[in-house]
């Protein structure tokens, strides 16, 4: 079979993680003993992944999160007074699908942003449209 009009076509039909499958089974001594069925289930896998992981990429940009924070980096230990069933229920996110808002305060340094990014991440990562901002008071004179 030939590889480069194969990748050329999986190129053009817009299936680059399939192609970069492709390319590296071609490249595997190992994927000769793969029978048609599990050289399909891989290229599908790895296409399916692929567009998943660009997925997160383009939501997480657009979040504009502050901050690299992911849920399973929070400190439980920290004393900042967090509530763990409620943190739970925040990071599953059925507040979203309820179109509720979450509004986290506190004193200056505890973590509030950070925090935020974090339930912001998950969220992106649940297929969730995420907008990072934050409130700055207003100028009252």
């Amino acid at each position: 079979m030939l590889k480069h009009p194969t990748l050329d076509l999986l190129g053009q039909l817009g299936l680059d993680g399939m192609a970069k499958a492709f390319a590296d089974l071609a490249a595997n001594d190992e994927a000769a003993s793969l029978s048609h069925a599990e050289w399909l289930a891989l290229l599908l896998d790895h296409e399916a992944t692929y567009r998943n992981d660009r997925r997160l990429a383009l939501r997480l940009w657009h979040a504009k999160l502050r901050h690299r924070a992911m849920p399973e980096d929070i400190d439980h230990r920290a004393a900042r007074g967090l509530d763990r069933r409620l943190l739970d229920m925040l990071l599953k996110g059925e507040w979203i699908a309820r179109h509720e808002n979450c509004a986290i305060i506190g004193p200056t340094g505890i973590g509030k942003s950070w925090l935020a990014c974090a339930i912001g991440h998950k969220a992106c990562r649940d297929n969730r449209s995420v907008l990072y901002t934050r409130y700055r008071g207003s100028s009252m004179s």
